[in-house]
């Protein structure tokens, strides 16, 4: 659903100073103590963040593929930690629900999925499977009216605080391929359900990943999302929708290096100027702009296309591979232009270029983005 233009700027208002005056001057401490405050999580709830693509009838803000790439865009001028704590939520966590959930499954979970109140994540990722998202070895066997659950996941985004998984796991161990996975939302409190300890990792700090491990987990049939054996159509469908998002966190942080790189080549001298004046500077500055401002009318253009009912997945593919490694080189420039002081941590911009290197890889590499894209221009002849 579009919001009325009213709403919508009033959304994209409330959101936009909510980073500038809350989240922004949190940085260094989230990236320090690798923790969101609870506070913090606490207004993210009441500002409805956790339900951005959630049906109205859950209690979600029911946004369009467009308004919510717009608002991702505002959310991606601040460490993509923040954004990471409801992400899961808004997106792969909750969008097998959304998409392929019974009437029943949607009453039990959604509402508190869009409240905050539920934290989902989205099991994929396997020691053995991850690019190959078709060789999941997690078994899911029939008993009765359950499924035993058996295997292991890896670096699960927001696992340590989940309270619900979406999993995809083997349920005809004979069928090798997509064919044979299932999909399943599986409650944490289920025995033989654990989660390990928050990885160590390059960037994003205050964003968790961990391993999740079953152990004769018994899931009732009734917790299985769309039929036997659509596991895989579920993932992919779910991946169309967040590669979007993902794009549009990649277009606001190049935005924000952007402002930080305008702002800081204007005060820095050098040969009796400011920076900003030399025309090597205004070439990364150029190639920056130039690239940000193609990346946003990519993922919005294919975001309008989305909601007009169309088929994106090309489209969806290239604005996440153009969008993630646009912001990769754009923060590189970054550093470049800060010189030594994007070296240390004072200004953040090294943590941007450590925090922008993820978005090349999860929810599909680049190198799956172009195997996707080259694919599907071959199957519409180009």
């Amino acid at each position: 659903m579009a919001l009325d233009a009213e709403t919508r700027d009033q959304l994209i208002d409330a959101v936009r100073r909510f980073v500038s005056e809350r989240l922004r001057p949190l940085e260094a401490q989230v990236a320090e103590q690798d923790l969101v405050p609870p506070e913090v999580v606490e207004e993210m709830k009441g500002l409805g963040l956790f339900g951005l693509s959630i049906p109205e009838a859950y209690g979600g803000l029911d946004l369009s593929m467009e308004d919510e790439c717009v608002v991702a865009v505002e959310l991606g001028r601040t460490s993509p930690a923040f954004r990471s704590t409801f992400g899961t939520n808004v997106g792969i966590g909750s969008q097998g629900l959304v998409m392929f959930g019974t009437e029943d499954q949607k009453q039990k979970y959604l509402p508190g999925i869009a409240s905050g109140e539920i934290i989902t994540s989205f099991a994929l990722t396997e020691p053995e499977a991850g690019s190959d998202s078709a060789n999941v070895q997690t078994r899911a066997i029939r008993d009765g009216d359950h499924y035993v659950l058996n295997g292991s996941k890896r670096f699960i985004t927001n696992a340590n605080k989940a309270d619900l998984f979406t999993v995809m796991a083997r349920s005809d161990p004979a069928k090798p391929g997509a064919g044979g996975v299932s999909a399943f939302v599986v409650e944490r409190n289920l025995p033989g359900l654990s989660v390990g300890k928050p990885e160590k990792k390059m960037g994003q700090q205050g964003a968790h990943i961990c391993d999740v491990t079953f152990d004769n987990v018994r899931v009732p049939v009734e917790n299985r999302l769309g039929r036997e054996g659509e596991g895989f159509k579920v993932a992919m469908q779910v991946l169309d929708r967040g590669r979007l998002h993902i794009s549009a966190v990649c277009v606001g942080v190049a935005e924000r290096l952007l402002a930080d790189c305008v702002a800081y080549a204007s005060e820095r001298k050098q040969f009796g100027q400011p920076i900003a004046q030399f025309q090597l500077i205004q070439g990364m500055l150029a190639d920056s702009k130039t690239e940000a401002l193609a990346a946003r009318a990519l993922t919005l253009e294919t975001a309008r296309k989305r909601d007009a009912g169309q088929s994106v997945t090309l489209e969806a593919a290239a604005a996440k591979y153009f969008a993630s490694e646009m912001v990769g080189r754009v923060a590189d420039r970054a550093v470049q232009i800060f010189g030594g002081a994007g070296y240390v941590a004072d200004h953040g911009i090294e943590r941007f270029y450590r925090d922008v290197r993820i978005f090349r890889i999860y929810e599909g590499t680049s190198q799956i983005q172009q195997v996707v894209i080259a694919r599907e221009t071959l199957k519409r002849g180009g």
